[in-house]
């Protein structure tokens, strides 16, 4: 007889049947970004581990960039609040669920609305949108957060998670909380200091 998702213990092991549904929640993400127009990889025609310029059109086209480790970032608190709402519930369901909130928030991210909103108000100005290759390492990058974070006590992901913050606030002006508040409530000195003025 062949085991369930269900069947694993219910600790911190993730069994292939959800790694197969985190695959497909991606494959169709990408389906869907593509649908919406957008490129599969860099319209420069490369594809780079890096991309450490953030004024560079190639920014959010590449494989990771800066706004990789806010997508780290973004698996800590999903790895939290799935113990905590689904504790009895498999790991590999809480993943299985923070990716399928990963992959909409990427397709969410690569519309018109949220793109315009990104160069109107965030120091992403000129933001077009990002490739599908970027968008799949995103959630990827989200993947590889939660599972570090479901591996390590909590306050271990809250200060690497700081860490990330602090580190690319200094580099680049930027980091997760800042992008949110500009996203949400745009405030001008802050956009000030991000463009280095």
């Amino acid at each position: 007889m062949r085991p369930s998702c269900h069947s694993a213990p219910m600790g911190r092991r993730i069994t292939t049947c959800y790694w197969i549904a985190v695959a497909a929640i991606v494959a169709v993400a990408a389906l869907v970004l593509y649908a919406n127009g957008r490129p599969p990889i860099c319209p420069c025609g490369t594809v780079m581990l890096w991309q450490g310029v953030v004024e560079s059109p190639e920014n959010s086209q590449q494989l990771s960039d800066w706004y990789s480790f806010s997508h780290i970032i973004h698996g800590f608190p999903f790895a939290g609040l799935g113990w905590r709402i689904l504790r009895r519930a498999p790991l590999g369901l809480s993943l299985a669920i923070a990716t399928l909130i990963e992959a909409g928030w990427e397709v969410v991210e690569n519309s018109p609305i949220i793109i315009d909103r990104y160069r109107a108000v965030t120091m992403a100005w000129g933001y077009s949108g990002d490739s599908i290759v970027n968008s799949v390492s995103d959630i990827a990058m989200m993947v590889a957060g939660f599972v570090f974070a479901s591996r390590v006590p909590w306050w271990v992901s809250l200060l690497l998670g700081l860490g990330f913050e602090v580190m690319t606030g200094v580099l680049i002006r930027e980091g997760l909380a800042l992008n949110i508040l500009m996203l949400l409530h745009p405030i001008n000195a802050v956009r000030v200091w991000q463009a280095g003025a």
